[in-house]
């Protein structure tokens, strides 16, 4: 049996070490500048709630300031206000967004600006109380440092976007220690592809900016917890929740973007808009000062069920108020801890009435439920849950539950709180992806095998003639000498070359008038999408198919019209309804 040897699994790429070994050292520095980002809220939370020049890990809700904690927050929005005017308005937002707008709009280029300006304007947001996290912050500056990297070395802007998108997802695995969610983090959201030229040195730089971040940050889960196993109403208890969890994640995004729409409406420029929202955000803080800051103190009190209900709900409330005016005002800041601290609220309410298993485990489920929904990611939110809190009796209800409330966001919003953003600046994202029909099939599968050949010998007067006068029988023919194939000639080509020639020349040879042009040709292992993309390139409408580019023997002739077949194909398996098989119920007669 005849195998084909030249057909694959996944494409051969032999940069893939190259860029694979960039990707690590990447990797390392993400690790580094999460430790930065984080050490810079730490210093900041000290200046503005304490007054000491300390890195020391102090929550914003242990200020003594009284009714003056109200400025705080709008002192730290008018700084960022005047470094995004002045400095780089790119440090605006939640990170994300501007990550997949450079990967895809920008061929994965940020600027030096960004890499130094965004964990700086994070730091003076989250320090002055800001309501964010720094999951958002790092995954642009991580972002920005490969971009960077990439941008100092001779590649592509694929190999590029993969640099990119390995320091934001080395970045996320730094702050919360959860590597394989950060790698799924880049598939859903950030690579728009699954192939191992992108998926193999994100996950290298995954993995070292996991073991690296043990001499910076220790070992351990985030938010260490263990459930116990789910019984069987868990499953109606998962429904609810993930209906609840998506209808939350939609009803933020809707608060979110209608918030911004309100701002744009202010009579004052944009730089002004967060010192507005800090104001906001620090009479929240006085009502409720464990609203501030990032809040992972809350997030485990709230997984481990340390909080009242009532206390809880203020919490949240509080949060989620001031989380939507702040990131509406276009100030700097994330959304990772804050869905997860009111995705956690909202299970400790439900935990009180939720039938199956036990109360601690509702928190979790709706933490990732409500992230899975509001960035249009259920695998990360599910894989990223576990590694907060390393349960793995979790994982089926967390599973049930996040694809309910996906399914739910799907259903219900046009488009995740990350995309909107983006839409918003004109560009339309479409998250779906598949493998290409064109990617699948190779030349020799759609290629005409039967092809006559013009003798290269011929003038073109004789060509005309003989092959395009009343009995042509296609649109074009590919010329060979000797057994070599120089090209493909058509009618309008050879009336171009006759229309101009003049005197002697117009009995040149089809060798002569190939000779003068720059010809290409497809390969038989080739894939469709490879040709398509030649032709396209070129502006051919068919190429000739030969065994290799040295002997250049003749094996059929491709046209565009040929790769247009398994694009066909693709629209029966996606349209076409058919059934095979009937059901019959049979009853028997009974005799008496």
């Amino acid at each position: 049996m005849q195998h084909d040897t030249h057909k694959r699994d996944f494409s051969i790429n032999g940069r893939l070490p190259g860029i694979s070994a960039l990707a690590a050292g990447i990797g390392a520095l993400s690790t580094l500048a999460a430790y930065v980002l984080l050490s810079l809220i730490h210093l900041f939370t000290n200046l503005f709630f304490f007054g000491s020049f300390s890195f020391a890990d102090r929550s914003p809700a242990l200020n003594t300031l009284g009714a003056w904690v109200i400025l705080i927050p709008a002192a730290g929005g008018l700084i960022v206000g005047l470094m995004a005017r002045f400095g780089s308005p790119k440090i605006r937002g939640h990170g994300i967004p501007e990550a997949i707008e450079a990967i895809l709009f920008g061929k994965s280029r940020m600027s030096p600006k960004v890499a130094i300006l965004k964990p700086l304007s994070s730091g003076i947001v989250i320090g002055s109380g800001g309501p964010f996290g720094a999951e958002g912050p790092i995954i642009m500056t991580g972002g920005a440092l490969g971009s960077l990297i990439a941008q100092c070395v001779k590649v592509t802007s694929a190999e590029r976007k993969t640099l990119l998108v390995a320091g934001a997802a080395a970045g996320m695995t730094a702050v919360f220690g959860t590597p394989v969610a950060a790698v799924l983090l880049a598939v859903e959201l950030l690579l728009f592809e699954w192939r191992p030229r992108s998926f193999l040195p994100v996950a290298l730089a995954c993995a070292v900016a996991g073991f690296a971040r043990a001499a910076f940050f220790g070992t351990g889960p985030l938010f260490p917890l263990v459930t116990a196993p789910p019984d069987a109403w868990s499953l109606v208890s998962c429904v609810i929740a993930g209906l609840l969890s998506g209808a939350l994640a939609s009803g933020l995004s809707t608060a979110l973007y209608k918030t911004e729409d309100l701002f744009g409406r202010l009579p004052v420029h944009w730089m002004w808009w967060p010192a507005i929202g800090g104001l906001v955000v620090g009479l929240g803080g006085l009502i409720e000062p464990r609203a501030l800051g990032v809040g992972y103190d809350v997030i485990g009190d709230l997984l481990h069920q340390h909080l009242a209900l009532r206390v809880a709900i203020a919490i949240l409330v509080v949060k989620a108020v001031i989380w939507v005016v702040a990131l509406g005002s276009g100030t700097s800041g994330g959304v990772l801890a804050p869905l997860l601290m009111l995705g956690a609220g909202l299970g400790t309410v439900l935990a009180h009435w939720l039938p199956g298993s036990e109360p601690a485990l509702w928190p979790l489920i709706c933490m990732a439920a409500t992230l899975g929904a509001t960035l249009g990611a259920p695998l990360t939110a599910i894989v990223f849950a576990f590694g907060l809190t390393h349960d793995s009796n979790a994982l089926l209800p967390l599973l049930a539950a996040t694809l309910v409330a996906h399914g739910f966001a799907t259903v219900v919003m046009k488009r995740s709180i990350m995309t909107e953003k983006i839409a918003r600046r004109g560009y339309h994202i479409y998250r779906e992806y598949g493998v290409d029909p064109l990617e699948r099939h190779y030349v020799d599968e759609v290629m005409t095998r039967t092809v006559d050949a013009i003798d290269a010998h011929l003038t073109v007067r004789e060509a005309l003639a003989a092959w395009f006068g009343a009995t042509q029988t296609r649109r074009a023919y590919p010329v060979v000498e000797d057994g070599t194939v120089l090209g493909v000639v058509d009618r309008a080509m050879l009336e171009r070359v006759r229309d101009t020639e003049t005197g002697d020349a117009s009995g040149q040879t089809l060798a002569d008038m190939l000779h003068t042009h720059s010809t290409v040709f497809a390969l038989a292992d080739e894939t469709c999408r490879v040709v398509a993309t030649r032709l396209a390139v070129h502006g051919l409408e068919r190429l000739a198919v030969v065994t290799d580019l040295e002997s250049r023997r003749l094996v059929g002739i491709v046209s565009r019209s040929d790769l247009v077949k398994p694009t066909i194909a693709h629209f029966e398996e996606e349209h076409k309804k058919e059934r095979f098989r009937h059901l019959r119920l049979r009853v028997g007669r009974h005799h008496s």
